[in-house]
């Protein structure tokens, strides 16, 4: 059976970037570019033109409409699309701004020929991806943050393999509803399920359960 092509278009106003990306993505059959654009304004104007991507690979920094503001307009507009925020910033605040306005993944353009296809992919056929060096940054720095929950807690707790399943998705940062779809459940299963988590455990928020899970073994 032969796999559909996902279609892309790239968005970056450094046309020599940009020829580099083409290149490495043509090298893999199951990408086709349709097009190319040099603003976020362009892409909307190509979309407005008839262009269908399944993938926007969008340039953090453009004129006149960044990546960042891109993908806030094709979350409303073309939530279909999944967006892909490249860029050279690696500050917290603009990678949690991207994923916040809809973003689907967060490279840095320092990511090899080899992850940005993987990112795609992923990306394309999952949900969400964040670049192995932020991820291992953010990781560290979870794990160094200093310890609020008596870890002693976790070997008392009842953690069903459901709850396991739910917390490993969440880690992946997955939403409730992509959890829901992977696992064949409903959101509000998810939901009630994390609450009691987090409730069970003492954990201020999702990101300090899923800590409390990493640090107890969970997952």
């Amino acid at each position: 059976m032969i796999k559909p092509q996902i279609n892309i278009i790239l968005a970056d106003d450094h046309l020599i970037l940009r020829g580099g990306v083409k290149a490495m993505l043509e090298k893999d059959v199951s990408f086709n570019i349709i097009a190319e654009a040099d603003t976020g304004e362009g892409v909307l104007q190509l979309l407005q033109m008839g262009a269908k991507p399944d993938i926007v690979l969008a340039d953090l920094n453009m004129p006149l409409l960044g990546g960042i503001d891109l993908t806030a307009r094709l979350t409303v507009g073309f939530p279909e699309i999944k967006v892909i925020v490249l860029s050279a910033l690696d500050s917290e605040k603009y990678i949690v701004k991207a994923f916040k306005n809809g973003a689907r993944g967060y490279l840095l353009k320092s990511v090899s020929a080899a992850e940005l296809l993987f990112a795609i992919h992923h990306t394309y056929n999952h949900g969400h991806y964040l670049c192995a060096e932020l991820s291992k940054r953010f990781l560290d720095r979870l794990i160094s943050i200093p310890e609020t929950v008596i870890q002693d807690s976790g070997h008392n707790l009842e953690i069903s393999s459901l709850d396991a399943e739910i917390l490993s998705h969440l880690s992946e940062g997955l939403t409730n509803q992509e959890v829901a779809d992977k696992l064949f459940i409903s959101k509000r299963t998810v939901e009630n399920h994390r609450q009691q988590l987090i409730d069970k455990t003492g954990s201020r928020n999702t990101i300090a359960l899923i800590r409390f899970a990493i640090l107890n073994g969970v997952i």
